[in-house]
């Protein structure tokens, strides 16, 4: 079980502190929501935790098959509704090395059961294309 502690540091600002291993993020309100945009937003680190589990999921998997994905990366655009606020929709660009077809089969299903992708409600839209040999 993870645990963190948060702190609200003011002007829409929070300290997360990761428990275990004492590691600190930092957020912001987005600017389109008062805030000073410095930081991620927690919306942000929503979304952008979908295409980092991705790439970890099809990683280890990866590791396992012998495959080097080394260099491979994800663009993530993240579409907000007004009301309620909440994220409408999450579009996920992932690129990755060429290899062979069958592989790519087999590391886009495992992609597919990263437990970010399961975790968010199912009204979320989730847009996730796989660029082989698009690095």
């Amino acid at each position: 079980m993870a645990q963190y502690h948060i702190e609200y540091q003011g002007q829409l600002r929070t300290k997360i502190t990761h428990q275990g291993n004492g590691q600190s993020i930092i957020t912001d309100a987005p600017v389109d929501n008062h805030g000073k945009g410095e930081f991620f937003s927690p919306t942000d680190l929503m979304a952008s935790s979908l295409g980092s589990c991705i790439l970890t999921i099809m990683g280890i998997h990866a590791n396992m098959l012998g495959v080097d994905l080394k260099g491979s990366n994800a663009t993530v655009e993240k579409i907000m509704q007004d009301s309620p606020r909440k994220i409408q929709k999450i579009r996920v660009n992932i690129h990755l090395p060429l290899i062979d077809k069958k592989l790519q089969e087999r590391l886009e299903k495992v992609a597919l059961e990263c437990p970010v992708h399961h975790s968010f409600h199912t009204e979320t839209g989730q847009e996730i294309v796989f660029h082989w040999g698009g690095l």
